[in-house]
């Protein structure tokens, strides 16, 4: 296997660069996540914590939240908070609502998020990467932004692996 960041075939040069950087992460996030069983994916480090269901969940609405906010240019409706409001904001809603779903279901959510992304990156150039815009009260730009997503899933998998190593002691 070559792990590699290069251009992509049916990407321009620079959106290849980043897919590969995300498709990379995206691996090491499965590889981390491999063989859980519901019961350990509801698992709750402590009281205030997070699940591995809910942090992959949230990996999903983050992606989800951006493709909407940037690929749409809108904010999520009321049916869109429905289903992604909790993995997005996690904490208490987290706890309450995201447990007894299979690794199935996450991954099923990462890739059917993930395939979406791709698709719109497909259609778009380098420079719609550096065209620049507001996010968070920043002047910032789409590779930024995007950047941040997978940078989010980086975060979360190094939780996600200390959560894991704390079953392992269980």
């Amino acid at each position: 296997m070559e792990v590699k960041i290069e251009p992509l075939k049916g990407f321009t040069p620079q959106i290849g660069h980043l897919v590969s950087q995300m498709n990379y992460v995206r691996k090491t996030t499965l590889e981390a996540i491999s063989g859980l069983t519901t019961s350990e994916l509801d698992f709750l480090p402590g009281k205030e914590g997070n699940s591995i269901g809910a942090l992959l969940f949230h990996i999903a609405a983050v992606e989800k939240g951006f493709q909407i906010e940037i690929f749409e240019g809108r904010s999520p409706n009321e049916q869109e908070m429905l289903e992604w409001g909790s993995p997005y904001s996690l904490g208490e809603k987290g706890r309450k609502y995201i447990n007894g779903y299979s690794l199935d279901f996450y991954i099923t959510k990462l890739e059917e998020i993930r395939h979406r992304t791709l698709q719109k990156f497909a259609t778009l150039t380098d420079d719609w990467l550096y065209e620049n815009r507001l996010w968070d009260n920043y002047s910032s730009n789409n590779y930024f932004i995007w950047f941040h997503v997978f940078e989010d899933e980086i975060n979360h998998r190094g939780q996600i692996r200390i959560i894991r190593k704390m079953l392992s002691k269980e």
